[in-house]
Order: C-alpha cells, then sequence, then structure tokens
C-alpha cells in the first residue's frame, strides 16, 4: 500500500487491502510523514494549529488508505460524554409501541450523530438500575426513559446523574423533562370525527384503570361536546376493562342509552363492541357509529369495516425525546410536552340513518 508521502505503510494482507491488526495513529504519522502529534491536531481540527493544507491533506489520504478509525473511548474519556443516547424501555418485545418510539428515537439521534444504547428491562428494577448504572459507566449524553404506556413513574435516583427525558411517561410532580401523548386532545378529535358525521348522541366506553388516558380522553370528550353545543350526559359514559372483553360486555348498557355512535377508549375494545354489535344484529356504520383510539394496525385496519380510530404517536414520542435530550426544542413551560394524536378515518363512521 502506499501513501501520498511515499513512505511505506505497515505490514497488510495484500495489496490494496488494510492492516489485519487495528491500525495505530503512529502509522498514519509515518505514512503522513509526520509527527503523531501533527496526526491528532489534524484528526481533532484544532483551531489555531499551524498545519499547511497540503500536510492536512496528506494526512488525511493516509487515514483512508490505512483504514484508521479515531478510539471513540479515549476520546469520550477527555471530554467526559459520549455520542451515545441510552433508552431504557419496560416492555419492548411484548408490545409494538415500545418498537416506534425506538425507531424515531434512532432515527431523530442518527441525524444529530448520536448512536442509541436500548435495554429492556420488562419492568424488572434490578435490570433497570444495573442497565442505567452501565450506560452512566459508557458515558451516555443522556437518557430517554420510556414506559410502553402513558402513566406516572417515579424517577430512579440514578436517572438524576445525567441529562434525561421521559418518554410516555411523567413523573408525580411534574418538574422532569417530559414527552406525551396528548390525551385530551386525542379524545377531543374521535368525538368530533362524530359529531361531524351528524352523531348527536355518542356514548364514551372509558377505562377502569386510573390513568392520564382515562382522565384525559374524557376531558376531551366533554370538551368536543360542549363546543358543539351537546350538553353532557354521564349516563352515557361506560366504565369497561380495557380490553376486547370490556368492549363486548359493555354493549348492552350502550344500546340502552339509545345512542347512534360510540367512542372507545382503545381499538380492543372497539373489537369487542363489533362482536357484540353483530351478535344483536346491528350494522357498523349503518346503525351505530364506532371510533376507536390508538390506531393498532393489526386491528384497526384488519377489522371489517377497518376501524375510524386515533393514532397514538409513538414514533413522534421518540422523536421529540431525542429533540428534548439534545436541547434542539425548549421543554414545556408547565408540565410535560404533549404530542398530538391524529385521526385515522376508515370505514366504521357514517352519518345516522334518520339524517341521510
Amino acid at each position: 500500500m502506499s501513501t501520498q508521502s511515499g513512505a511505506p505503510g505497515p505490514d497488510t494482507a495484500g495489496s490494496g487491502s488494510h492492516p489485519r491488526h487495528p491500525v495505530t495513529m503512529r502509522e498514519v504519522a509515518e505514512a503522513a510523514g509526520v509527527s503523531v502529534a501533527t496526526v491528532s491536531l489534524v484528526l481533532n481540527n484544532k483551531k489555531g494549529a499551524r498545519i499547511g493544507a497540503e500536510t492536512r491533506q496528506r494526512v488525511r489520504n493516509a487515514v483512508k488508505d490505512l483504514g484508521y478509525r479515531p478510539n471513540a473511548m479515549a476520546k469520550t474519556l477527555v471530554s467526559g460524554t459520549s455520542k451515545f443516547i441510552g433508552l431504557v424501555a419496560d416492555a419492548i418485545a411484548s408490545t409494538p409501541f415500545a418498537g416506534q418510539i425506538i425507531h424515531g428515537a434512532q432515527d431523530e439521534a442518527w441525524k444529530h450523530g448520536y448512536v442509541l444504547l436500548v435495554a429492556n428491562t420488562e419492568g424488572s428494577e434490578h435490570v433497570e438500575k444495573d442497565a442505567i448504572a452501565m450506560m452512566l459507566e459508557h458515558k451516555v449524553h443522556g437518557i430517554l426513559y420510556s414506559t410502553w404506556y402513558h402513566r406516572p413513574v417515579e424517577v430512579p435516583d440514578a436517572l438524576r446523574e445525567t441529562d434525561f427525558v421521559l418518554v410516555n411517561c411523567s413523573d408525580q410532580d411534574g418538574n422532569a423533562p417530559a414527552v406525551v401523548p396528548d390525551e385530551a386532545q386525542g379524545g377531543y378529535t374521535a368525538t368530533t370525527m362524530l359529531l361531524e358525521h351528524g352523531h348527536t348522541k355518542i356514548a364514551f366506553i372509558n377505562t377502569t384503570t386510573e390513568s392520564p388516558a382515562r382522565t384525559g380522553r374524557l376531558a376531551g370528550y366533554r370538551r368536543a361536546l360542549s363546543d358543539a353545543g351537546i350538553e353532557f350526559d354521564p349516563a352515557l359514559v361506560i366504565d369497561a376493562a380495557p380490553d376486547q372483553e370490556g368492549g363486548f360486555g359493555a354493549v348492552p348498557d350502550v344500546l340502552k342509552t339509545g345512542a347512534t355512535a360510540v367512542f372507545c377508549h382503545n381499538d380492543r375494545v372497539a373489537m369487542g363492541v363489533y362482536d357484540g354489535l353483530r351478535e344483536n344484529g346491528i350494522a357498523i356504520p349503518d346503525d351505530i357509529a364506532v371510533v376507536g383510539f390508538d390506531n393498532q394496525e393489526v386491528i384497526a385496519a384488519h377489522l371489517r369495516p377497518t376501524l375510524s380510530t386515533v393514532g397514538l404517536p409513538h414514533y413522534e414520542l421518540g422523536v421529540a425525546g431525542v429533540r428534548l435530550l439534545l436541547g434542539i426544542d425548549a421543554p414545556a413551560v408547565n408540565g410535560a410536552t404533549r404530542i398530538a394524536c391524529p385521526p385515522v378515518e376508515r370505514n366504521s363512521t357514517a352519518a345516522p340513518v334518520r339524517a341521510r
């Protein structure tokens, strides 16, 4: 292998190939005909270093020819930080949502020259503690702490040893930086989808589980009715377990209300509602319109008719978490940064029969 300086290179496996061992800075210096200090100054792009353009190019050519890679760990020790961002999640393998958060975080981190280190704890405090400790030892730039569903959390003490952002969760007092779905806006959007089709009597199957989703989506439902000039009727709000069986079991109560449309807490509840309405010989959307929440593709896009719903912005949560961590976006003044939940209109909504 030859270099621009004409100096011999280190032992190689053959013409045109790189050395079998990791190339050292000294080998680059010998190939370029300069000192090791000069190579270091060029590679670190030190301002004020009196090195001519021709010499700088000679060093870069030697780096390229030899396949030299800077020692990232050494640079980390000098700078005190690295180009790694940690992500600690409680359930990557068991939910489709965590994957989208990771995807968004990874894309945004890469865009700014960072690489994501991901740890799946499956809810184990012991694993979580070890994962955070290891990330701190590797001098990560900061850590994203994520949960698979939106809920309040207690921030681990070790997390406070570095910059961090809570993703899809928030701390009890609301002081920690966080990005969460805008549950109230999502509830407002789901109800508005039905109002825009002319429905005025809309049932809401809410979850029995205390959570930001339960309170937020109900608040959005009530605000959408209020903005449409429709008085809130508590009898139209039915609590049910947030799964298919819960939706199926709520159908008799929905039918008793005489509602022409139903907003379901999530897509799994909507799937149960489909089953219950079918058993009663009721057609969707001709007899009752249905809207879900979450936009779980494996459910919403494959029900018949396909389910109109509201998307949970998991990819966007990952993006926003990285941007907040890197200081690209400013944190919300009051509480967590809220990410909009978009409408996904499919075929389970239509105007009430009497209005056609």
